[in-house]
Parts: structure tokens; C-alpha cells; sequence
């Protein structure tokens, strides 16, 4: 599978960058026990640091806000997943246990403070997948259940169209105990290098495939 990203994305955002992982053979199920202690014990220090401190000022989450603005999203209708799990954590409605593969995803979102996406490659159709702006009228049923208007939203889309989001991902290729083959975006911050950008995008690889074998490969792109 092969990933770009529409100039109309490039053109409107300076340094605008994802990191893209494809796995297979993997084996998804019940978070290890280790995963679970990690993804609470740093949902309840994230707690404590933002009663110092608002979600909006975490380096993060204000990049990425400024990305929706510049995009034409409104912001403050449309907040990233990175944000949205950050006011969850403030009010201490804190993440629960899903799967291996979610539970992670959630866990380096906090971690690098971007929307991550992850999908079942097996309910993709064709070779590419493309980042692009939505367009007029275009909409899908989100995993938060209602029908999400994708205009002026940055979607990963293949051949049947948009799939994906840094805001909701769409109910088509959820990952789940029997996803054996998948693909991860990472929505990475503009103002990292390249080589901070593949530094974070193998850690969160080797991280992965610690926990649900099978093989993964992983670039960093541009444009």
C-alpha cells in the first residue's frame, strides 16, 4: 500500500508530514497488562498536569488546532481525536481498556500529542492511499456513531472513498481482534525534522510489533 498527500494539503500547511506504518501477521487481542498500567498510570499524570495548564496550550494539540483552522475546519466544532482524548483525561473521563491496538494507539497519541489513525488493511480497496482536503457534501458514518460532514477535513481516502480522519475515523476499517493486516498514520506536529518525525514513527512501530508480532515497515512523508 502506498500513501500521498494532495497538494491542496501541502500548499496551505508548511511542514505538513505523516508517518505511515503497514503490519501484517499480527495477532490483536486483550492489552497486556503492562500496556494497561502504562496507559493509566500516564492518563492520571496528564490529569494532574493540566490542572496547572489548558488543553490548547499542550504543544501538540495547538499545532494541530492551528492545522483545522488553517484547513478551513473550524476548530472549535471540530477538534482533533488528540485534543478530544485530552479533555476526556481532564475530566477524568479516563480512557478504558479496548483492544491491544487501540489501547496503544490511544497511548502514543498522549504521547506524542497528535491524532493517530489505525486501520484494518483487508477492508481497503486498491493500492493508494490518498490525503486530501473533503469536499463539498462528502460525509461517513464516524465511529462516534453519526454522520460526519468531511468538508475542508483532511481524510485518508482509497478507492471507495474517504476512510479516515484526524478527527473521526469512519466505522469502515475499525481494528479488531480479527485484524491481521494494518495501517497506521501518524498525524505528526510540522514543526518536527524528518529525522525526529522517523525517530518517533519506528518507536511507535517496534512498540507494536512487541505486542502483536508479525512484520512492519514504516516511512515518513512529506508530500
Amino acid at each position: 500500500m502506498e500513501i500521498t498527500i494532495s497538494p491542496a494539503i501541502t500548499e496551505k500547511i508548511d511542514g505538513f508530514k505523516i508517518g505511515f506504518i503497514q503490519y501484517k501477521d499480527i495477532e490483536v487481542g486483550a492489552s497486556p497488562q503492562m500496556l494497561k498500567g502504562r496507559l493509566q498510570l500516564f492518563q492520571e499524570s496528564i490529569f494532574f498536569d493540566l490542572q496547572q495548564k489548558g488543553v490548547t496550550e499542550i504543544d501538540g494539540v495547538a499545532q494541530w488546532t492551528k492545522i483545522f483552522k488553517t484547513a478551513g475546519k473550524d476548530p472549535n466544532r471540530y477538534r482533533h481525536s488528540a485534543e478530544a482524548l485530552f479533555r476526556r483525561i481532564q475530566k477524568q473521563n479516563y480512557l478504558q481498556t479496548i483492544n491491544s491496538a487501540i489501547d496503544l494507539n490511544n497511548f502514543f497519541s498522549l504521547q506524542y500529542e497528535v491524532p493517530i489513525g489505525i486501520y484494518n488493511l483487508d477492508n481497503l480497496q486498491g493500492e493508494n492511499i490518498e490525503l486530501r482536503l473533503g469536499e463539498p457534501g462528502e460525509t461517513y458514518i464516524g465511529l462516534n456513531g453519526r454522520e460526519n460532514s468531511l468538508e475542508n477535513l483532511i481524510v485518508a481516502s482509497d478507492n471507495s472513498g474517504p476512510f479516515g480522519s484526524p478527527f473521526v475515523d469512519s466505522s469502515r476499517a475499525p481494528v479488531g481482534e480479527e485484524t491481521k493486516n494494518a495501517v497506521q498514520i501518524i498525524f505528526l506536529k510540522p514543526s518536527l525534522s524528518v529525522e525526529e518525525s522517523e525517530k518517533l514513527t519506528k518507536s511507535l512501530m517496534d512498540m507494536f510489533v512487541s505486542i502483536h508480532g508479525g512484520e512492519g515497515t514504516f516511512t515518513v512523508v512529506e508530500n
